[in-house]
């Protein structure tokens, strides 16, 4: 057992990853989880009350696991942004946020907009974190650390979401590279302004 989480419950959600990339999330069932996971629907639903519910815990499993190593420190604004998005990136090329964009648009428009999730909380609390030891360091510019990291899961969040509309101006590594620029200005210390 990993972080908490049981062998049972990692097999459900491994399951539930499996049957969403094969034929989206409409289209899977709690049924089809158990079923793939060697399960009876029953102890699907000790863990989790249904689909929609596991289908919750594997996005912010999947996002969660894309975030760096807490322990991982940035020296200087550079290595922060650098960081940030070799994260979003990682996020982008997901198999499960490329199958949801592509099977289940409505679906994760409504993780992306109508609401703030697990997995959003955890990175903007992750965010906040490297935000505040940049401003101590001397690297990042002055304001309340919240809002900061606010705005630069905002960025990387429609960065991420709207990649594929902007393909043909934005290929992979100009998207990096404009993302790279809109983050270090957003977060560079600013001269003579407070």
């Amino acid at each position: 057992m990993a972080d908490g989480v049981s062998d049972t419950e990692t097999a459900i959600l491994d399951a539930a990853l499996a049957e969403v990339l094969a034929h989206g999330i409409r289209r899977t069932t709690a049924s089809d989880i158990a079923r793939r996971a060697g399960l009876s629907r029953q102890t699907l639903y000790r863990y989790w009350p249904d689909a929609q519910a596991v289908f919750a815990a594997l996005v912010t499993r999947e996002l969660v696991a894309s975030l760096p190593d807490a322990d991982t420190t940035s020296a200087d604004l550079d290595a922060l942004v650098e960081l940030l998005v070799e994260t979003a990136d990682r996020v982008r090329r997901l198999p499960l946020v490329e199958r949801l964009r592509d099977t289940d648009p409505e679906l994760f428009a409504r993780y992306i907009l109508d609401r703030v999730g697990t997995s959003q909380r955890a990175i903007h609390a992750e965010t906040v974190r490297r935000v505040d030891a940049g401003q101590r360091a001397g690297f990042i510019r002055a304001g309340d650390p919240v809002q900061l990291a606010a705005m630069v899961l905002l960025i990387a969040q429609s960065a991420v979401q709207s990649a594929p509309l902007v393909a043909e101006w934005l290929p992979d590594e100009a998207w990096r590279a404009e993302l790279t620029h809109a983050l270090r200005g957003h977060l560079a210390p600013t001269r003579g302004i407070p």
